[in-house]
């Protein structure tokens, strides 16, 4: 009877690890669709101090926003970055809004050569920038934690930039900037948008565990029965 039982329940395990993944599965196709409602939306403006409370990666991140500021020079923070184009760094500089508030703008990847701030245009009036929310990054990447105190930077953690670079009052997210017209470096508009959904191969995976147990079983059932 324990024998039948202890059968039964990783039966029930594996089915019910089977309806988990067609619930994420369910999950991450209405993530996908969302994101994708906030990229072809027209921008927003960036949400300032008192919408900050209510802000969350699910409910905001990637909405197309806009504001309107002045960079701070000389407040770059590189971010170790890998793209399409190669090996680089995030340009990340503050921005202080019209409104007051600053908040952190990745400006776009400069690569590994190009560290110095001459390699770099950074505007010096004021500015518009249309980009991508995106949520902070803290603390480093996997086995690379950041380190403030020697410049080494490897996640977009706003709290900590903003504290390293004495910015009081920072926005909570940070913004990647669009693509600009011209050819100067940072180049902007390279956020990758994508989803990883594996989830309905997991759950076939999963079902048919499930199916290929209930027919040992079967066997096992009808063979001891034949014996009998």
């Amino acid at each position: 009877m324990a024998l039948l039982t202890g059968a039964l329940a990783i039966f029930v395990l594996l089915c019910g690890l089977g309806i988990w993944q067609v619930q994420r599965l369910a999950w991450k196709t209405d993530l996908i669709a969302r994101v994708e409602t906030r990229l072809a939306a027209e921008p927003a403006p960036a949400p300032g101090p008192r919408d900050w409370p209510e802000l969350s990666a699910g409910a905001d991140e990637y909405r197309r926003l806009t504001v309107s500021g002045r960079f701070r020079a000389g407040s770059d923070t590189l971010v170790k970055a890998v793209t399409d184009r190669g090996a680089g760094f995030w340009v990340m500089t503050p921005l202080l809004t019209d409104q007051g508030w600053p908040v952190l703008v990745n400006r776009g990847f400069v690569p590994g050569t190009a560290r110095a701030e001459a390699d770099r245009v950074l505007p010096g009036g004021p500015v518009t920038i249309t980009g991508l929310l995106r949520m902070s990054q803290p603390g480093g990447a996997f086995l690379r934690k950041n380190d403030p105190e020697a410049g080494r930077w490897y996640s977009r953690d706003v709290a900590a930039i903003a504290d390293r670079r004495g910015l009081t009052g920072a926005a909570p997210y940070f913004i990647d900037a669009d693509a600009r017209a011209d050819a100067d470096l940072p180049i902007g508009g390279l956020t990758v948008v994508s989803f990883r959904n594996s989830h309905l191969g997991y759950a076939f995976t999963w079902f048919s565990l499930a199916a290929l147990w209930a027919g040992w079983l079967i066997w096992l059932w009808r063979r001891g029965a034949g014996q009998g």
